[in-house]
């Protein structure tokens, strides 16, 4: 792979990865809320794939960055505990907003005429089986709708040391074991299994690893200063080719119902499900091809790179960087704009309120967590004020390293 720029510093921040989650954040948030004039503004209404594709693949790119120096040596104690320890807060944020989640829908339907909430998006369980519903919550045997990607994460971090060691020692050799699992779970249909519902994960973590795999494969090269897939006008041209075609594709009743009997064909010809439909859980091949082509075309050097970086776009790199707890709150935000919208439907003006309301509201979450973590970091000592041992001075003195 050739080299295209300076190795990236162990802690230096690509402005690119942190704009690009936080823009994910924000049409994640417009995603979920539905029935609003801001959710035609998102990515899935231009192609196949939404910020969901988007956001797993860039979460790839940031374990590379963040893990691959610590694993570079090979596999070790202290990563595994970052890497799971990571994987186990993920757990516990999801399972507070879920509970979050069922209460604001509880409390709609309780006190405020939503019951209907509790029809929609795996929340029926709750009144028809309580005891499994909770077993099912806590286990992620169940989850409820539009809450329910941080299990799949979770999942992919528990595999991420393994990942990111064969990535290093060999690229190739990773990018043949993601693409041959992906067909194979697409073969088999393997999935997590659900409960109480029959079935699978909707986010599939044995489909999804491909495109956190790519991701990997993508920030170690970045690391080196490399790409992994370098810049050719032979690549250039079809993905944006491709890009064009599904944008019209999306918003043309013509073109939907040929390509989707072409569709429909090749599986009567016993072509594999997950290479022709549009399965989010298997992440099949025009939801693929889809994020990929768009990911090339924004990784290339020019204009993409300097909006990303520009002062203007400094709140969405923001948000970015606080990609967790922003996340969250915004899952939470959202499930509470869907329950007011469901017991007063309001209009234009309230769903103005409601979105550009969360989103502020996530915003400001992110600088308040930004102050405090640069207020924690002018307090710490630096190694030269810090205290060392009374040693003899025989023996090396030892200096804690600086706190980060």
């Amino acid at each position: 792979m050739p080299k295209t720029h300076a190795p990236l510093p162990t802690g230096v921040r690509d402005p690119r990865l942190d704009f690009f989650r936080g823009l994910s954040l924000v049409m994640i948030y417009l995603n979920h809320v539905p029935g609003t004039i801001y959710e035609t503004l998102t990515s899935r209404n231009f192609g196949h794939s939404d910020a969901a594709e988007g956001f797993v693949f860039m979460s790839g790119v940031a374990a590379a960055l963040a893990y691959g120096p610590k694993l570079k040596d090979g596999l070790n104690i202290p990563s595994f505990r970052k890497i799971w320890g990571r994987s186990w807060l993920l757990y516990m944020v999801h399972i507070v907003t879920a509970m979050l989640a069922i209460a604001i829908v509880a409390t709609a339907a309780k006190w405020y005429g939503g019951e209907a909430m509790l029809t929609r998006n795996a929340f029926k369980p709750l009144t028809e089986d309580p005891l499994s519903f909770l077993i099912g919550i806590a286990t992620l045997g169940h989850q409820l709708g539009y809450v329910n990607i941080l299990p799949m994460y979770a999942a992919l971090l528990l595999a991420a040391p393994f990942l990111i060691r064969l990535g290093q020692r060999n690229a190739m050799g990773l990018l043949g074991f993601t693409v041959g699992f992906w067909v194979l779970t697409g073969m088999l249909r393997l999935n997590l299994p659900n409960y109480p519902f029959e079935g699978g994960w909707f986010f599939n973590p044995f489909a999804w690893q491909l495109l956190f795999s790519l991701g990997i494969l993508t920030g170690l090269a970045l690391r080196k200063g490399e790409r992994f897939v370098p810049v050719k006008r032979g690549l250039i041209w079809p993905a944006v080719a491709w890009l064009v075609l599904c944008a019209i594709w999306v918003k043309s009743d013509y073109l939907m119902a040929t390509l989707g009997h072409v569709s429909w064909q090749l599986r009567q010809w016993d072509v594999p499900f997950f290479l022709v439909d549009f399965d989010k859980t298997f992440v099949s091949g025009p939801r693929l091809l889809h994020i990929l082509a768009l990911a090339y075309m924004l990784s290339l050097p020019g204009i993409v790179p300097a909006i990303a970086a520009s002062r203007v776009m400094a709140p969405v790199r923001l948000m970015g960087r606080h990609g967790l707890p922003v996340f969250a709150m915004g899952t939470v935000l959202a499930i509470l704009a869907q329950a007011i919208k469901e017991v007063h439907p309001g209009g234009f003006v309230q769903d103005s309120a409601l979105i550009l309301g969360g989103l502020g509201l996530q915003y400001g979450f992110a600088r308040t967590r930004e102050w405090l973590r640069s207020t924690d970091h002018a307090k710490a000592p630096t190694p030269a004020t810090r205290p060392v041992l009374d040693v003899p001075a025989t023996t090396p003195r030892f200096r804690a390293k600086p706190a980060r």
